[in-house]
């Protein structure tokens, strides 16, 4: 297993550890409940420096995002991110990943899932016919997630950049906590506001950076809590949520497929458009009692399988358990009744709208 810069002080913060993506993670600190509450109403600290990063630099840069992305990328400017999927030739996904405009024209960062780093790349570089410039520059990237509705206000005196107005999906760059060149961007995975930094780990910054995070009082959060938070806004999960073989149209993701350019798949997919695709990614919260998992049958009131579950738990801010999975079209209107199959009994559930909170 690989370790992040930050693997020893989840050790010595006594973090429960388990291997994610080919990396020793920390999956809970103080228990899911009470991690996932901490971001939802004040701020936590998320390690997610096992995602990948990509920078890509030329003439041809932005041709290049452009052939392989969904979104288009043609409407970012220097300080701007984009979420984007890379679709395959079949129309499925990729990866979901989120595109950094540098400089407008000229130099971009990707971020990719930490366990599609290596597929990513080489599919990237497939379609790399114009000589861009290519860095893989994951391994010596830090990446911390500080999320919460307080986080900005506590991380402000530790700069001189303007991170408390940060626009949602725009970042900046400069000096944060006596380290020069942190890239602070407005996004994150949980729905709760606040702040990812980027930052080289060169002269001991990954110490400085997370101990001076501690001293502020912020919460460590481990993965667990994450899939939580993110599963309460409806976030996809690559692996569970989308893959290879769901459509950007099923799951969800039409507002970031734009048909107003080239791109791999585009005929696939605006034939699926066309025709109408005949399953869908949507939310449910359970009416009885059950907590959907991933790869549960979801059925009729008949008893006939309709679709599967790919993200279910107990929601902390909610109090009940939710989910997300691909049904017929027939069935994914808003307030229709479903059934999960759990343990051979059907236990009903309604499809409702996301975000669940």
């Amino acid at each position: 297993m690989k370790n992040t810069p930050f693997t020893q002080k989840h050790i010595a913060l006594g973090a429960k550890m388990a291997e994610f993506a080919g990396y020793n993670m920390p999956i809970s600190y103080t228990g899911i409940n009470d991690e996932h509450a901490s971001v939802r109403n004040n701020v936590g600290i998320f390690d997610v420096s096992h995602m990948g990063e990509f920078i890509l630099k030329g003439e041809h840069a932005l041709d290049l995002i452009q052939r392989v992305t969904s979104n288009d990328a043609s409407k970012l400017t220097a300080g701007k991110a984009q979420y984007s999927c890379l679709p395959n030739e079949e129309g499925g996904i990729v990866d979901d990943l989120i595109v950094y405009c540098i400089e407008e024209n000229k130099t971009y960062m990707l971020v990719v899932n930490a366990s599609n780093i290596e597929k990513d790349w080489n599919w990237i570089t497939r379609f790399n016919t114009n000589n861009v410039e290519m860095h893989n520059i994951s391994d010596k990237t830090c990446l911390l997630a500080i999320q919460g509705p307080n986080a900005t206000k506590l991380l402000q005196p530790l700069t001189d950049m303007d991170i408390m107005n940060l626009k949602y999906y725009t970042f900046t760059k400069g000096r944060f906590a006596g380290i020069d060149n942190v890239v602070v961007s407005a996004t994150g995975y949980t729905g709760a506001g606040g702040v990812e930094i980027y930052f080289e780990n060169s002269n001991g910054a990954a110490d400085i950076i997370w101990d001076k995070m501690m001293e502020l009082g912020i919460k460590p959060i481990g993965l667990a809590a994450r899939d939580t938070l993110r599963l309460e806004m409806g976030f996809c999960l690559y692996g569970n949520d989308i893959d290879d073989k769901t459509s950007p149209l099923e799951g969800g993701l039409g507002w970031i497929t734009k048909f107003t350019k080239d791109f791999t798949a585009k005929d696939i997919l605006e034939k699926q458009k066309a025709a109408g695709i005949t399953r869908k990614l949507v939310g449910f919260e359970m009416i009885d009692r059950g907590i959907p998992r991933h790869d549960y049958v979801i059925k009729d009131a008949n008893g006939q399988a309709i679709g599967k579950v790919t993200s279910g738990t107990q929601a902390p801010s909610l109090g009940k358990a939710i989910g997300l999975g691909y049904v017929a079209v027939e069935h994914a209107a808003i307030d229709s009744d479903i059934y999960i199959d759990i343990r051979n009994s059907l236990v009903k559930a309604k499809v409702v709208k996301v975000p669940f909170v």
